[in-house]
């Protein structure tokens, strides 16, 4: 009893010290591969924490930025024009002078239509004034964009009245009309867009009807052009 007690406590013990040796061979890998996937682990989570890292960098960046770039926008609006040179006395001096002799020649104008209740001196071409003898080489000083608007804003002005009459429907409906004739034809000319208004609103204009697409707005503009190369002339050649 004692023999076989003792064969079988022996047979446990060798069968434990086998195990105990053979169990770390059959789990543990090669040093080979345990060393190069380690080294791949280690690198896709350096990637990962690199690429994580940058997009916060570039998401912090371009909010950044576009903080500082609307800032700046919304501030520049309200400086003068930091790329151009401050005008001479001439380039001031020119324009002036024109807008007088303009309002002067109109005014003159208005004398001798007096007698016909049509006046020349029709707020529109002050702001043409402005266009032609200041910004004369902006898209709205274009010879096609002005008598193209001056002559449809009038037009959609008069189909505006005689469809409506005197209100605000008639002056919004004008308004948006001319707008989208000016866009349309490519033709925007920013103190078109107040003919409509002027005769919505103006009684003494209401009996030229169709005749004040011509008149007085086209034939001021005519006017006010031949002034306006004189203008363009002297402030090319007579600088001071």
């Amino acid at each position: 009893m004692s023999a076989v007690s003792s064969s079988y406590i022996s047979n446990i013990v060798r069968i434990r010290q086998d195990t105990h040796h053979a169990f770390p061979f059959r789990l543990r890998l090669p040093p080979s591969l345990v060393g190069a996937s380690g080294i791949r682990r280690r690198r896709r989570r350096a990637t990962s924490e690199s690429q994580s890292k940058t997009r916060l960098g570039v998401g912090v960046r371009v909010r950044a930025t576009g903080k500082l770039a609307t800032g700046t926008l919304n501030w520049d609006s309200w400086k003068p024009d930091q790329g151009s040179k401050a005008p001479s006395l001439s380039d001031i001096f020119w324009p002036s002078a024109g807008a007088f002799a303009a309002m002067a020649v109109l005014g003159k104008m208005d004398q001798m239509l007096a007698k016909k209740g049509v006046a020349m001196t029709i707020a529109p071409l002050g702001a043409v004034c402005a266009v032609l003898f200041a910004t004369p080489s902006t898209p709205g000083a274009r010879k096609y964009n002005m008598f193209m608007a001056q002559m449809g804003c009038a037009a959609i002005g008069v189909l505006a009245f005689s469809f409506f009459g005197p209100g605000w429907l008639a002056r919004s409906t004008a308004l948006s009309a001319s707008l989208a004739f000016m866009i349309y034809t490519r033709s925007v000319h920013p103190p078109a867009a107040s003919l409509p208004l002027l005769f919505i609103d103006g009684p003494k204009f209401h009996h030229l009807k169709f005749w004040y697409a011509l008149f007085p707005g086209v034939a001021g503009c005519l006017v006010l052009c031949l002034i306006q190369e004189v203008v363009c002339y002297l402030k090319d050649n007579v600088k001071f």
